[in-house]
Formats: C-alpha cells, sequence, structure tokens
C-alpha cells in the first residue's frame, strides 16, 4: 500500500509539471493612448477671466519637453508666463501669467507637442488652452499654406502673424508684436490662425530665428500680402517666404602679401567697382575673386609694384560708397605667377577648358602655345583671359574620345608684374558621345517671356542653364547620365538671374518652379519630357 501511494504521488507530481509552460513576464501591452484632460481652473474656453494662474489636470503622468519652442500664445506676450514642471513627472501643469492681460481679448496657448505621458512619450497633439478677458470667445479664423520662394524645401517652425490693419504702418513688423500669431512648428507647411476677431488684418510669414516675432532682415525670412485681408473669410492664402539681398558691406582691407590685399564683405558684390588712389593720382587695381570656400566673402586686390607706404581704397556698390585708408608694410611674401589645370580632366562636350591663373594675367602670346591632339596634329584654338575668375580659356572644337595636349612654351603667358611661365603641359580628354544622354523639354502654358531653365543636380548645383526669349522646346545636349531636378523661373526684370523679393519695396520674388519628379538621363539615351508650368 505504501508503495501504491507513493507511485500514486510521483505520477500526480510529473503530471502538474509537465502542464505547466515557461512564459516571460511582459508588464503587459505597450501604453499608445496620449495623456487625457481632466479638468482646468478655470475652466478652457473661460469668459470674463480675470486671474494671474491657470491649472490643467491630466488623467495621467505627464512630462513637458521643449515648451519654449513648442509652446505658441496668441497673441504672445511681452513676458513669457512661467510653465511648470518641465521635465519631471506630474498630473497636472501650472500656468503663471507674468504680465496684465489686455482687456476684451481672447488669448490661445497651443502647446504643440510639448504635452507627452512621462512613460511612453505619447504627444497630447496640439493641446490648445483658450480664454477670453472679454464677454466672449473669438472663434473666427484664417489658414492658407506657405512655401520657400527659392528652395525646394520649406523651413519649419515659421510664424504666421496677422496685424491689425488700423494701426499698421510699413515700420511695425520691425517694432512691434502681432495681433495673432501661430507657427507651423516642425512639419507643417499648412497653417490655421484660430480664435480671431472680426476685422481687417494684414498677413505675414516669419522664419523668426530670435523668437521676437519682429523682422531682422539681415538674417531672416519674410513672407507678406501686400493687400489687406478681411476677416470672416473663406479665402485661403499662399505665402512665399525669401530672404531680402543683403546690402553691401565692405570691411577694412587686410595686407596678405606685398601686392595683394583682401577685402572682405557681406551682401551681393555684382557690379562692384574699386578704385584706387595715391597722392591724389589714381592707380591701377586688378579685383578678383577669392574662391576658396572658408573666405568665399571676399575680393582680392592686386597692387602696381610700385605702391609703397600707403593709399587710399574707394568701393562703389549698389546705393554704397565708401572710403578706406591703407598702410601698407614690406613684406616677405609676394604673389607669383603659377598655372595650374582646371579640377575636370574628363570634358563632355559642353565644358571649357580653363587654366587657372594665380595672377591676373596681361598678355597671351599664341604664338607659343600649342594644342594638339593624340595624334600630334594641330588644332586651331581661341583664348579668352577672364581676369575676375583668374582664368584663361580656351575654346575649340572638341571630338569624342579624344586627347588634347596644351603645351605652353616660356613667355605665353605673363602677368601684371611681368612674371612668365616656364614650359609647361598639360592633357585634357573626352568622353565618347554614347556616354553623355540628351534631354528634350517641352514647357506647356509659359505664362510670359523671358524665363530662364536650369538643371540641377543633388538639388542645388546647377549643371546647365538656358535663357529663353520665346522658345518652348529647349535640347540639352551632352550632359552626364544623372538624375536631374528641373527648375523654371520667369526672368520678369530680364537680368538673367533670379531675383528675390523686398518687403519695403512691396516687391515679390520672381515666380520659380521646381518639377517634382526628377528626370532619369541615361548614358546613350535621348529623353523628351513635357513640363507643365501651370501646376
Amino acid at each position: 500500500m505504501k508503495n501504491l501511494n507513493f507511485f500514486l504521488t510521483l505520477l500526480l507530481g510529473f503530471i502538474i509539471t509537465s502542464c505547466a509552460k515557461r512564459g516571460t513576464i511582459t508588464g503587459g501591452p505597450k501604453d499608445t493612448i496620449a495623456p487625457v484632460l481632466v479638468k482646468s481652473v478655470p475652466k478652457n474656453y473661460e469668459t470674463n477671466f480675470n486671474g494671474n494662474e491657470i491649472r490643467i489636470d491630466f488623467s495621467e503622468y505627464i512630462k513637458i519637453k521643449d515648451v519654449n519652442k513648442q509652446l505658441i500664445i496668441s497673441p504672445p506676450m511681452d513676458k513669457k508666463p512661467t510653465v511648470s514642471p518641465q521635465g519631471s513627472a506630474s498630473k497636472f501643469i501650472s500656468i503663471k501669467l507674468n504680465e496684465e492681460l489686455k482687456p476684451n481679448t481672447t488669448y490661445s496657448f497651443n502647446f504643440g507637442q510639448s504635452i507627452v505621458d512621462y512613460n511612453e512619450g505619447n504627444p497630447y497633439n496640439q493641446f490648445k488652452y483658450v480664454f477670453s478677458t472679454g464677454s466672449f470667445v473669438d472663434s473666427l479664423k484664417v489658414s492658407g499654406k506657405f512655401m520657400d520662394a527659392f528652395e525646394n524645401k520649406a523651413d519649419d517652425y515659421v510664424n504666421i502673424q496677422l496685424y491689425d490693419a488700423t494701426t499698421f504702418k510699413d515700420s511695425t513688423i520691425y517694432k512691434e508684436v502681432p495681433r495673432y500669431v501661430t507657427n507651423t512648428l516642425d512639419k507643417n507647411t499648412s497653417f490655421t490662425i484660430e480664435n480671431i476677431k472680426a476685422g481687417e488684418y494684414y498677413l505675414i510669414a516669419l522664419k523668426d530665428k530670435n523668437n521676437d516675432y519682429k523682422f531682422q532682415p539681415k538674417t531672416e525670412k519674410i513672407a507678406f500680402r501686400k493687400e489687406k485681408i478681411k476677416i470672416p473669410t473663406d479665402s485661403t492664402y499662399l505665402l512665399k517666404l525669401f530672404k531680402e539681398k543683403t546690402k553691401a558691406k565692405f570691411f577694412k582691407p587686410t595686407q596678405e602679401s606685398n601686392n595683394k590685399l583682401f577685402l572682405g564683405f557681406e551682401g551681393e558684390k555684382r557690379q562692384i567697382k574699386v578704385v584706387g588712389k595715391k597722392d591724389n593720382k589714381e592707380i591701377p587695381l586688378f579685383v578678383t575673386n577669392y574662391s576658396k570656400e572658408e573666405k568665399k566673402d571676399t575680393l582680392q586686390i592686386f597692387l602696381p609694384e610700385n605702391i609703397k607706404d600707403s593709399l587710399q581704397l574707394k568701393v562703389i556698390a549698389e546705393n554704397y560708397e565708401k572710403e578706406f585708408s591703407v598702410k601698407l608694410k614690406k613684406m616677405k611674401i609676394s604673389d607669383s605667377l603659377s598655372i595650374k589645370l582646371n579640377e575636370n580632366q574628363n570634358l563632355t562636350f559642353r565644358d571649357l577648358v580653363k587654366l587657372k591663373t594665380s595672377t591676373p594675367v596681361a598678355k597671351i602670346n599664341k604664338d607659343k602655345i600649342q594644342l594638339k591632339k593624340r595624334d600630334s596634329i594641330s588644332i586651331p584654338f581661341e583664348t579668352l583671359s577672364d581676369i575676375y575668375n583668374e582664368s584663361i580659356i580656351f575654346d575649340f572644337t572638341k571630338e569624342e574620345n579624344e586627347s588634347y595636349n596644351i603645351k605652353l612654351l616660356p613667355g605665353a603667358i605673363e602677368d601684371i608684374y611681368g612674371n612668365k611661365n616656364d614650359s609647361l603641359a598639360f592633357t585634357y580628354k573626352t568622353a565618347k558621345i554614347s556616354d553623355f544622354g540628351n534631354l528634350k523639354l517641352r514647357l506647356k502654358n509659359v505664362k510670359r517671356f523671358p524665363l530662364v531653365v536650369e538643371i540641377l543636380a543633388n538639388e542645388n548645383t546647377i549643371v546647365d542653364h538656358f535663357y529663353s526669349e520665346k522658345e518652348t522646346e529647349i535640347n540639352f545636349e551632352g550632359i552626364k547620365p544623372s538624375l536631374y531636378t528641373i527648375r523654371i523661373y520667369y526672368d520678369d526684370n530680364k537680368n538673367r538671374s533670379w531675383d528675390t523679393g523686398n518687403y519695403l519695396q512691396k516687391k515679390q520674388p520672381e515666380e520659380l518652379i521646381y518639377f517634382s519628379e526628377k528626370i532619369d538621363v541615361r548614358a546613350n539615351w535621348d529623353v523628351d519630357q513635357v513640363l507643365e508650368l501651370n501646376k
């Protein structure tokens, strides 16, 4: 009997053990639900508000993050309220107001995505707390979209601002905060300003880098609507952000060598003239572009060798003129003539052959230059000295799959200081025609002429362009295989370059269009592409 009881006990234990399953404690499903508002004191959309503190309670522990960037208060407050707690877990938010409120005004606190649950970070998306110091809450709104006038990508965190038309002046956006404001945060190109009072307003967009709601032309982008808007309205508005052209400003020149000065500047460098004087007599100067990236906003000024001690420089640009007194010192470094091959040795049939010089060229002796093909046959060519870009340009008819040798005999090139080259040789190669592709663009629904068509690689590198005064079928032949973006702008002032806007002049930027689909140009392909300009 004892043996039987033991056997039954052992069998029962085996059965129980076999039925057990191994498992892992998971803690339950992941929380994906955002916090929920339980109550607020005063309640949301309260009227006749006259307090200075607000408490908002939630259904679970929350934390506040990036509130200084995410919280948008409309109308803006001079003294930002104190929002707590920040970063730590809490079931409520406390808002302490630090300035006197305006009478009969609806205030809106949009927290963006700054309120998240403490454990999983689920945001209480675009939570708004609204109250009015008057007897009712304003409920009108205005909507629209914004885009960048030049770039193919829109900025994030853009302010959309409304100003009361009855008190608005052109200087208002530089000095005063708007009546109403919203912010697109980090993803939106659409906007809606809510809780607006009926009336007439001026509408602008601002990439507000220092968060003061005021326009700083030197560093910030702006978009504006010239005409007033009347609210209520069913219209939506498109705003195009642009950076104004910075006014030309030049800095005191610095001496870099015995015969060269560096002239730093801000703004546009087109149409710049530099005049030098010594003892009230004008002296010849050579101004060139300093192309190195670290000093791209710099010009080089080459001086005559006989200038000693000091000289006067006058810099003239659009609506700008300034004189500098420059003291010169004897330096060990003097600029000598050196000549380099341009970086791209494998040429397309569209490229110009260039030699880069270190000093401005005064003379080119073609009789001391030889240009030959691989089989040593001489070919005709023309040369051009581009002093501003310190280049010697060779123009000749190129053939496919060919090698060209340029030989400079001693004295072929002479710079402004009388320095001459030693014997030099450079080799250029061209690829096969079949290594390149051809692109035909057919433009439909063109609004006006002239226009400029640009082919872009890597979104912003201009590979080629075409200025059209009437053509709607444009051929780009012999271009490298790649995916290309097409950009077109209407050149309304016919200066063959895109022009930005100006707020005070009430000038909008020139209309520019990007085509969303890239065009795939492959080797030995002919691509025929229709582009609709009214889309």
